[in-house]
């Protein structure tokens, strides 16, 4: 009885992570992914309004960020598991297959960051406050996104008999080959592990509250909210990376994720401890603010002149001020 009752009280798997309407494929990874973009940018934009910035440039930003986010995610994926994409008997086309799974969040978060700096610089708009104000969005996608890697059985932790283990099903695809990510469960259960998707799931959120809390009770700014979020992601990547049993490449005995996040952990704490205390003021989130009360002169050429938007040169020459 005991053994019957630890088998019903595990985590089942779905059955399947992919179906079909007609000949498309409605892939619950991809799902996950676009819910967890929805959310991230509904609540930025909330958030980078309420500290006084322009609403437009959360859109501009997310027009380069999600793609940079895919690409970088993609290749981070490909760049530490290179050896599932070439070499004997592997096919180098299935890198571009990214609806099939395999995306590696620090990848998409570093490239993501990078395009958005790119072009807050070429826009002259501070990047810190937008930073702070995506922070908590970004780790809340990410909770959501863990669901995908549920559907797909990966990313799963060691063999375990605790309550909560999570059950992986044998699938195969309608020929009876084996599928793991395409395929539909037959009902074996080939393993029993721990879920570090749902351990990394719920630690995202934990994070996430964490920053709502923190932003408001020690007024973080200029940067320090964003800069949290990483140490925070991190420090609990590392420990989830150390139960992972899923197939990784090692150095010195170690996942390279688990190197990397621990790396990452260190110097978003660096970063946090030495950036400016307090939040930025309205005109510090967008310059154009303190620009727009001041009257212009009668005799003016900029007077009939809209304002340069982000914050850009002015029609007479001058420069704004940057943060």
């Amino acid at each position: 009885m005991g053994v019957e009752t630890m088998i019903l009280a595990n985590i089942p798997s779905p059955p399947q992570g992919v179906w079909h309407i007609g000949p498309v494929p409605i892939r619950a990874y991809s799902l996950c992914i676009i819910t967890g973009i929805i959310i991230a940018l509904w609540l930025t934009l909330k958030r980078y309004k309420a500290r006084g910035g322009d609403p437009d440039v959360v859109w501009d930003a997310a027009i380069v960020a999600i793609p940079a986010g895919i690409i970088g995610g993609r290749l981070y994926h490909v760049i530490t598991d290179y050896d599932k994409y070439f070499g004997p008997g592997r096919d180098p086309w299935q890198a571009f297959n990214v609806a099939g799974g395999g995306l590696g969040i620090l990848g998409a978060v570093a490239l993501g960051t990078l395009a958005v700096w790119a072009l807050f610089r070429y826009k002259k708009v501070p990047l810190a406050p937008f930073a702070d104000a995506v922070a908590p969005t970004i780790i809340l996608a990410q909770a959501i996104g863990r669901l995908g890697n549920w559907f797909n059985q990966e990313l799963y932790g060691r063999p375990t008999d605790v309550p909560w283990a999570l059950d992986i099903y044998y699938r195969v695809d309608e020929a009876g080959n084996y599928a793991p990510l395409t395929g539909r469960s037959t009902g074996e259960i080939v393993a029993s592990v721990h879920p570090t998707f749902l351990y990394e799931l719920v630690w995202n959120l934990a994070v996430f509250a964490f920053l709502l809390w923190a932003e408001r009770a020690w007024r973080l700014g200029h940067g320090r909210v964003f800069a949290f979020y990483l140490a925070g992601y991190a420090l609990g990547r590392f420990f989830v990376e150390l139960m992972r049993a899923d197939e990784a490449n090692l150095i010195l005995g170690l996942r390279v994720n688990t190197w990397v996040s621990g790396i990452l952990f260190v110097v978003a704490l660096i970063i946090f401890l030495r950036l400016p205390r307090g939040q930025e003021t309205p005109d510090e989130v967008d310059p154009r603010n303190d620009r727009e009360g001041e009257p212009a002169s009668a005799d003016s050429d900029s007077a009939n002149l809209p304002a340069t938007r982000y914050g850009g040169e002015a029609h007479d020459g001058s420069k704004p001020r940057t943060y």
